[in-house]
């Protein structure tokens, strides 16, 4: 019996495992193509699915050849039954396709040329199974059955990423037949979703576990460099497909530069960054203030309070605001619940969050806080400031992309204007349009002061409206507006697309008294790729429709706006 035969399971090195929650991101990428919405709404044209299935069968023939390799490589008896099995399995998957296309017209469907996609991947594939992996030996030199068995964990390595993906997107897929009596691609969902499908992936991933419990950390990082480029290839294949229909993704699909303009709004704190804009000011006005009495200060200093006070200060403040900003929201929904959407309501509530914001904006002020902050300690503490992941990729891609009209704007309660441009200007991202409360000084000292220009919920809206209104008539505006909490919710709404990220309790509470639907991004699309297919209405994007969708990420948004 060859040697791996007798270690035990839990002493395996769960490489699988490990390479597919490390890569994973790229499964949602292959959940926003085009191809896979299409499919998932039902409205896919069989011209597109069959382009598909001719390619797979191509993919079909590679993978036999890949575990046919694999088990010539490998030396444990029962590795090389198991991926017979697997050989087995893909010839049989080969014959259903053959059935399938029975049905349509045969030689129409198998005279298909290979996609320059697919070869991509057919060709690595075949690559890996001859040896031709970058950071190993050549082939021919893979002489004894020890290196042979790492060749076949390489093997697997670069097929696994495929299936896993498959069977991901079968799950995910999976909730769009619910109801659906004649989803017309219930058979290809169903069989990616099954339990049997599960299973040979597991199967698969079992053996790719045991084949490399002896490599090495090199090897290792040699397995998951073949699974993220197995990865990338599949996504260029499903990107790669031909799909002669209107789809609502990427938003950026449809774009035409001379007649459209997508105007982006976005929140600062928290949408974008991890941290609240004031907690940061605060915390660089605590550091640089006077340690000891202020009979210490030079007499040419603003004089301001001690750091030890500043700090405390700081604290009852913001502990003040937590409270009585719970209130408000805890009063806003004493009123009766609305039974549908009710945008002038929910105007009216939020009128009593401005009020608020207000307040606690004055108390600030005259609280000294925010005295003596030097505007050169601002713009680094901005530049040193980290965005959320993806944040800044999509900012740099919108702007970067020559095939768009797009205007980007930060519409933020911060205090400081200048934090906000320090952030973004440190990326590369100096050109948006910022729009938010600015510092006074004198001599490069705050002042205490500041220029009220975004407060609260309804000076949003009316910066939302009047940029809008600013905007030449010559172009069809889209708009997208992200955001998190409340104080989103009035601009959200308006715009054509509210996208909410990670959102608040505050936000849900509310915008669910006053009948606001909250959708997952994903399922939004799907149904409004059906709207679009059926050709109901001029646009499938309408602001005030009182509903929102949620995100989890940056990257969801990016895929949503500009594709993979």
């Amino acid at each position: 019996m060859a040697a791996l035969k007798n270690i035990p399971i839990e002493e395996t090195v769960e490489i699988a495992r490990k390479c597919w929650l490390k890569f994973k991101k790229e499964s949602v990428f292959a959940l926003y193509t085009p191809f896979i919405v299409c499919l998932a709404s039902g409205t896919l044209k069989i011209e597109t699915l069959q382009h598909f299935i001719a390619q797979d069968c191509y993919y079909l023939k590679a993978f036999a050849k890949g575990y046919e390799a694999a088990e010539k490589c490998t030396d444990d008896d029962d590795a090389k039954v198991g991926l017979s099995e697997m050989r087995k399995n893909v010839i049989k998957e080969l014959k259903m396709h053959d059935t399938v296309i029975q049905e349509w017209d045969a030689d129409m469907v198998k005279q298909r040329p290979v996609n320059p996609a697919t070869v991509k991947y057919t060709d690595f594939l075949l690559a890996t199974t001859s040896g031709k992996i970058e950071g190993i030996k050549a082939a021919a030199t893979l002489a004894t059955p020890f290196e042979k068995t790492k060749l076949a964990a390489y093997i697997l390595g670069a097929m696994i990423p495929c299936i896993r993906l498959y069977a991901y997107l079968g799950k995910e897929l999976l909730v769009f037949l619910e109801g659906e009596t004649t989803h017309p691609y219930k058979k290809i969902i169903d069989n990616y979703a099954s339990e049997g499908f599960e299973e040979l992936v597991l199967q698969n991933e079992d053996w790719l576990d045991k084949l490399s419990v002896t490599l090495t950390g090199e090897e290792l990082d040699i397995i998951e460099k073949l699974y993220q480029q197995a990865m990338k290839l599949e996504l260029g294949f499903l990107l790669a497909q031909p799909l002669n229909q209107k789809s609502v993704v990427p938003i950026s699909r449809e774009h035409n530069l001379s007649d459209d303009r997508l105007v982006i709004f976005f929140n600062f704190d928290l949408t974008c960054m991890f941290v609240s804009s004031s907690a940061i000011l605060a915390e660089i006005a605590i550091i640089s203030a006077p340690k000891k009495s202020d009979e210490d200060q030079r007499e040419d200093q603003v004089v301001r309070m001690l750091s030890a006070d500043l700090r405390s200060t700081w604290e009852d403040l913001s502990k003040q605001y937590t409270e009585e900003y719970e209130q408000c929201i805890d009063t806003m929904l004493l009123t009766e619940k609305a039974e549908s959407f009710d945008y002038e309501r929910l105007h009216k509530a939020l009128e009593q969050l401005s009020d608020f914001e207000k307040r606690a904006n004055m108390r600030v002020i005259e609280s000294g806080v925010l005295k003596g902050l030097n505007l050169e300690d601002i713009k680094r503490a901005g530049e040193q400031m980290i965005l959320q992941d993806g944040c800044n990729n999509f900012l740099q891609s919108i702007i970067q992309n020559e095939q768009l009209n797009a205007d980007i704007h930060v519409l933020s309660y911060c205090w400081c204007g200048d934090l906000i441009r320090s952030a973004f200007s440190s990326g590369g991202l100096d050109v948006l349009n910022v729009h938010a409360n600015e510092f006074i000084f004198e001599e490069n000292l705050s002042t205490a002061e500041i220029i009220k220009k975004v407060e609260c919920p309804i000076d949003k809206a009316q910066a939302f409206r009047k940029i809008l209104n600013n905007c030449s008539n010559d172009k069809k505006n889209l708009t997208v507006h992200v955001g998190d909490t409340a104080s989103d919710l009035l601009c959200l709404l308006q715009a054509d697309i509210g996208i909410v990220l990670n959102p608040s309790s505050s936000l849900r509470r509310v915008g669910n008294h006053f009948g606001v639907s909250f959708i997952p991004l994903f399922p939004g699309i799907v149904e409004k790729q059906k709207i679009c297919a059926a050709g109901e209405g001029s646009s499938c994007w309408n602001g005030l429709s009182g509903v929102l969708y949620t995100v989890s990420s940056w990257a969801e948004i990016h895929l949503f706006i500009l594709g993979s």
